[in-house]
This record gives C-alpha cells, structure tokens and sequence, in this order.
C-alpha cells in the first residue's frame, strides 16, 4: 500500500508540474497591416514654381468601383523634382496618417519607384536607422517630352538591405499604383 502511495504522489506531482507551465510568456503583438486608401505624391521643382501632385483614392479597397487618379499637370521637361509621399486611409473621420506610421516603423517598410519613358530616374533621400533606403522622400529627374509612369509600391517587411528590386526585396504590399504622367 505505501509504494502506490508513493507512486500515486509521484504521478500527481508529475501532473502538477507539467500543468504548471510556463505561461508567462507574452506574445509578441501582431502588427495589422493599415488600410492605405489614397496615396498622393507632391513634387516640387527645384529649379522653382508650383507644386505638382499625383494621386489616387480607392475608398472601397478590392471593391467593385476602379480607384480615382488625378494628376494636377505635366512636369516639364529635364528638369528634377524633390518629391513627398502622404498615405491616408480616409475611411476614418478625420482621415488617418499612415505615413506617421510608416516613417515611424521605417525599417519595416520600404518605397519601391519604377519609371518609364520619360522619367529617366527616381533616387532616394531618405534612410532608416540602419541606413537603408525609405523612399518617404525621394528625387525624380525627367529627360525629353514625352509619355512616362511611375509605379509606386509600398512593401511591408522587405528584405534590408535590398539589390533594389521588388522581386529581391520580398516583403508584402501594402499599396501599387502606376500613375500614367506626360513630361513636355
């Protein structure tokens, strides 16, 4: 009688410990990806005059009706632009600044420019704390008259350093638009 009592306390306290796990543990917070529903690109010619703005609103996501582009003018011709970006979700009342959060959470996060045409390049001038390009702030340099586009992606989590490209970059997207633009 007294071994099963024995073993019989052995097996409640070998119960008892393996109950009695750990779980203190906090899980580490999941970061919801931000509902980007306009994206506007300010650019401001160096060499002096208006500002330029290339946007796009789609306050209805992967919904039925096509987003809304407006480009305010053409950009002129070899000329270079000191270029912004803002990112609002503007189903919220006010608007929500996702741009505050993406500048905050910079190493999270990754402008990629793809120019055509006439937009010879797009450089940027803008680094997160480990000095790798952001793209909140960029250069934008035009050739000759002529059609251009510019495609803006936004990743999430990109691969940092990066050879520049979406395809080694990785990450998710968090926003793509291609703004159809004339340079005369």
């Amino acid at each position: 009688m007294k071994t099963f009592k024995t073993i019989l306390s052995l097996v409640f306290v070998g119960v008892l410990f393996v109950s009695c796990s750990n779980d203190d543990d906090s899980p580490e917070p999941v970061n919801e990806e931000e509902l980007i529903t306009t994206m506007t690109l300010t650019l401001t010619p160096q060499a002096g005059g208006a500002d330029i703005t290339l946007s796009v609103q789609d306050l209805d996501g992967d919904g039925p009706n096509p987003p809304i582009f407006a480009v305010a003018e053409a950009l002129d011709a070899n000329a270079t632009y000191t270029g912004s970006i803002t990112l609002l979700n503007e189903t919220e009342n006010p608007p929500e600044n996702i741009t505050l959060e993406v500048a905050e959470e910079d190493e999270e996060h990754q402008f990629f420019y793809i120019a055509t045409g006439a937009i010879t390049a797009v450089a940027y001038s803008d680094q997160d704390g480990n000095g790798n390009p952001v793209g909140l702030t960029f250069e934008l340099i035009t050739g000759a008259a002529g059609d251009a586009t510019l495609q803006v992606t936004l990743r999430h989590e990109p691969k940092k350093p990066n050879d520049g490209t979406l395809a080694d970059a990785g990450g998710e997207t968090d926003i793509a638009q291609t703004f159809n633009v004339t340079v005369q």
